[in-house]
């Protein structure tokens, strides 16, 4: 007799465990996991690492990222100076001990991530190509490829060495940290598509399962239609709480603006290096806030509400060349349906700029700073346990801070073996009930009505501006949920999964409106703006507010002083002393409104209805020719390059292109010239394939022979994107000449002709790259322009005079500047304003400031940054009343760099009353 396929799972007996052991347990397989666990194996240790989907495409990093927010990279940045960034953002509540391990440690982390083979924007001549995109310090460092950043890591994990000390075991989810005598021993959870009960004993654990994203409801109503990646439910805050740990900052949200009716963010960082930026319907900058922060939210949440709403993120008036660039990021690193959302309301950047929004609340340190307390080594208050990443209170750490953080945890967690005593039973019961309680109840509310019912009273009651009656009303709501939880029913592994989220959610909402009612004052701007205490409160409040599990099962509160800076802040003072035990925080009385003139009369109760769900199976996964699951299940093995050989020459080009696939997994000797052997492949789908590969392992391959004469003999393909691919292969291994690039100058296709150019600037061969100026299209004289204003005349083996200026640099500047297109002639004085403008260009951006497009005059103010101040300071004051606002935040820039003369600081003190946010910003900052 066989099974109904809706028969419930059966509840396993707690003694049925299938029980795991390891040195070193991480649980979470993103970010700060990936190189938890890395690191932890380098240094000895045996790891488990447990994820509730599949390394391969977990965490926050599953679609890549496009960009670094906080790379501090020598040169461009000091790490004092981000420190005292992060503590202005974070109004002074932070320890920096651990932001300035992310500041010091970051650029190294920035170099192993290159070894593995992510990529980041560098220019022609190998230097990362640092922006600035805050008012104050170049933090941001782009990834215009940073789709593969998972597929990398991946890759590192599946080495030989890592395998034999990494074992990954993907579809196992925990919902409790064991402890004994007061000290992490492993972990509780089970398989979350068989349904066993899995424990752990371990010697240390570390706690890498993001933020909480899935939090508040978004605006949409969807479940999962979350700014933060959904998966990540509060997971880890609900295992470090009742495990002991203190939690800190749970009351400082995570906010974000995002595009209206979309759940993806508006991606300033990525739009602004391409001149990009917030406006309000009137097309103003609005936001005086520097960094991306409570008090920013603030200024846009004001904005919104106001007349003067709605907001966009500007992209309309860029040219075509940044605005195709931007789509080719947007729409496939950051948002692959992000396109397709655009099409579907017939909206083009072209023609319309991105209107803006506000997420919904979540918990996340990495964006803001709530999270688990952690010291500079990723230690938490519990001995062995540990948490790195979105999960840990190191504010506004990002991605590098989650990868140096994981780095960390992983290197002082391998110092301890696996637990050698009993596992509690009370836990590993505990556990067991939580998991499985919903299969005694099959036909019980489903997880998705039980999971809106709670996050809508997270919007309701928690969200900003928050207000003490409604935290009450809150509490009480999550103290009801308990029994709806209790009553939620499930059928399958999956669901069991849902249903244990779903009461991390509960845990995490009731330590978010706890905390926010503890804290008795505003601070951090929308992120906890109480209308019942508008002020901040420094007097009171400069302290963290931790929280914990008291012995009793209560949450309980403390009020930490802030300790003593490593880098002065001049806006912010530790005050010390010692901590304020708080205890219990209680409700407001909010059952009656006012006093109660007569005793109420009891109400009856109905029972409750009872509530059925649909369990549908998932589609069986498409059929594969058995060639491709021969070549599949040799991937496993990590084979080398002769076994893949014949996959790679096959007949069927689906095979070849699996094969080019297999190859960029696996990596072995010999990939570089397999690869570029596979860039003359008849089947266009196998060439973009292999040209897509060694894109993304270019920063791993070997600089060899065989390599250069596979590439070069894929320049003279039929096939654009493969020539364009090996030019930027052969710059980026520094395997190309001069002689090499220059035929490419003369290809049909632009996108070639523009990576020609940046070839030959990156081997210095400056006069064919001037003598290119004349080329018919805008993009590459563009292109051409400035890949001039890298060089530096007299430097680079060409001295020889032409026109009106000295230098082949300045000559080929000096005809561009007289080109037909404006954005030629704005790029022409934006070079001269990185490598001079001497007379008689200075005269010519002066006169350029009459010029009728508004790119040409903000280019010449630009030049005159570094022009002779007699003359330029008199042409940048006037160009202030310009009625363009880049064009006058262009003019404050640079009259910033001639902040000697009395007539400079004359015309700055005017500018720090311009409508514009931006221009006031930086006037006052120069002043």
């Amino acid at each position: 007799m066989t099974t109904p396929l809706n028969a419930p799972l059966e509840i396993p007996a707690l003694s049925d465990a299938e029980e795991l052991s390891c040195d070193v347990l991480v649980i979470g397989g993103g970010t700060a996991g990936t190189m938890a666990a890395l690191t932890a194996a380098e240094h000895g240790a045996n790891v488990l690492l447990l994820e509730k989907a599949h390394v391969r495409h977990s965490g926050a990093l599953a679609m890549g990222m496009d960009g670094v927010n906080n790379a501090v990279i020598p040169g461009r940045a000091e790490p004092d100076d981000y420190v005292a960034e992060i503590t202005r953002a974070n109004d002074g509540i932070v320890d920096q001990s651990t932001v300035r391990q992310t500041a010091t440690r970051g650029f190294a982390m920035v170099q192993r991530l290159e070894s593995y083979g992510v990529k980041f924007e560098k220019d022609e001549f190998g230097e990362y190509a640092v922006r600035q995109v805050h008012r104050s310090g170049s933090y941001v460092l782009p990834m215009p490829e940073g789709k593969d950043v998972k597929k990398v890591l991946y890759r590192q994990l599946r080495r030989r060495e890592m395998r034999e000390r990494i074992r990954i075991e993907n579809r196992v989810m925990p919902v409790r940290v064991l402890t004994s005598h007061g000290r992490a021993v492993g972990a509780a959870g089970f398989n979350t598509r068989t349904g066993q009960f899995v424990s752990v004993r371990a010697g240390a654990v570390i706690l890498a399962t993001g933020p909480c994203g899935r939090l508040g409801l978004p605006a949409s109503g969807y479940l999962y239609g979350t700014y933060e990646n959904p998966t990540n439910a509060g997971d880890g805050y609900a295992m470090a709480y009742h495990a002991g740990a203190e939690l800190t900052g749970i009351e400082c949200f995570q906010i974000n603006p995002l595009m209206k009716d979309y759940n993806g963010p508006a991606c300033a960082y990525v739009a602004n290096p391409f001149g990009g930026y917030q406006v309000n319907r009137h097309g103003e900058r609005f936001v005086d806030s520097d960094y991306w922060s409570g008090q920013m939210m603030a200024e846009f949440a004001a904005e919104v509400a106001s007349d003067r709403g709605p907001v966009y993120l500007k992209l309309s008036h860029l040219p075509e060349e940044s605005i195709s660039a931007l789509e080719s990021i947007l729409h496939s690193t950051e948002r692959p349906t992000r396109g397709t959302f655009h099409a579907g309301r017939g909206h083009d950047y072209r023609t319309h700029d991105v209107e803006m929004h506000i997420s919904e609340i979540g918990l996340c340190g990495g964006h803001s700073a709530s999270g688990v307390r952690v010291d500079d080594h990723a230690r938490t208050t519990v001995p062995r346990l540990y948490a790195a990443g979105d999960l840990a209170c190191v504010p506004h750490n990002y991605m590098i801070g989650a990868f140096v953080f994981g780095d960390l945890a992983g290197a002082d967690a391998a110092q301890y073996t696996a637990h050698e005593g009993e596992l509690p039973v009370d836990q590993l019961r505990e556990a067991h009930e939580l998991i499985y309680r919903p299969l005694r109840n099959p036909d019980g509310p489903p997880q998705t009505q039980v999971e809106y019912k709670l996050r809508r009273f997270v919007n309701d009651y928690v969200t900003p501006p928050k207000s003490g009656a409604r935290l009450s009303l809150a509490l009480e709501a999550f103290e009801r949920m308990h029994s709806d939880i209790a009553e939620v029913g499930a059928r399958t592994p999956h669901e069991l999964m849902r249903c244990a989220e779903v009461s991390f959610i509960r845990d995490c909402a009731e330590m978010a409106a706890r905390a926010s009612l503890a804290r008795t004052e505003s601070r951090w701007g929308l992120y906890h703006d109480r209308l019942d205490h508008p002020h901040r409160d420094d007097a009171s409040w400069f302290h963290h507010l931790d929280l914990y599990k008291s012995p009793s099962g209560a949450m309980e509160f403390t009020a930490r002083p802030v300790a003593p800076y490593l880098v002065p802040v001049d806006e912010f003072t530790p005050l010390g002393g010692s901590s304020r035990h708080l205890g219990e925080i209680h409700p407001q009385q909010v059952a009656t409104a006012g006093t109660r003139e007569a005793s109420p009369v009891a109400m009856r109760h109905e029972p409750a209805p009872s509530y059925t769900t649909d369990h549908r199976g998932a589609a069986p996964d498409a059929p594969t020719t058995p060639r491709l699951l021969e070549l599949l299940s040799l991937a496993e093995d990590e084979p080398d390059l002769s076994a893949l050989a014949p996959y790679l020459t096959d007949a069927e080009p689906a095979v070849r292109r699996t094969a080019v696939t297999v190859l960029t997994e696996t990596v072995p000797r010999g990939t570089g010239p397999a690869l570029a052997a596979a860039l003359v492949d008849t089947d266009a789908g196998v060439r973009a394939a292999a040209a897509g590969s060694l894109r993304e392992l270019v920063e791993t391959l070997p600089a060899e022979p065989a390599l250069r004469t596979g590439l070069a003999t894929a320049l003279s393909g039929a096939d654009p994107v493969v020539r364009a691919a090996a030019l930027d292969v052969l710059r980026s291994l520094r395997l190309g000449d001069a002689e090499l690039f220059t035929d490419s100058l003369s290809d049909p296709s632009i996108a070639v002709r523009i990576a020609a150019v940046r070839a030959l600037v990156s081997v210095n061969a400056t006069a064919e790259v001037a003598r290119a100026a004349a080329d018919p299209s805008r993009e590459v004289r563009v292109t051409i322009a400035k890949a001039l204003g890298t060089t530096v005349p007299g430097q680079l083996g060409d001295t020889t005079p032409t026109g009106p200026a000295t230098g082949t640099a300045h000559g080929a500047l000096a005809e561009l500047i007289d080109d037909p297109d404006a954005l030629v002639r704005a790029a022409a004085y934006e070079a001269l304003g990185a490598i001079g403008c001497p007379a008689p260009l200075d005269s010519l951006a002066v006169a350029a400031q009459s010029d009728p497009a508004w790119q040409v005059r903000a280019g010449s103010a630009t030049a005159l940054s570094v022009a002779d101040p007699v003359l330029a300071v008199p042409a940048l004051a006037k160009a202030l009343a310009d009625p363009n606002a880049d064009v006058r935040k262009a003019a404050v820039l640079a009259l910033t760099r001639h902040h000697a003369t009395e007539d400079t600081r004359a015309a700055l003190s005017t500018a720090t009353a311009d409508s514009d946010a931006d221009v006031r910003a930086y006037a006052a900052r120069a002043l």
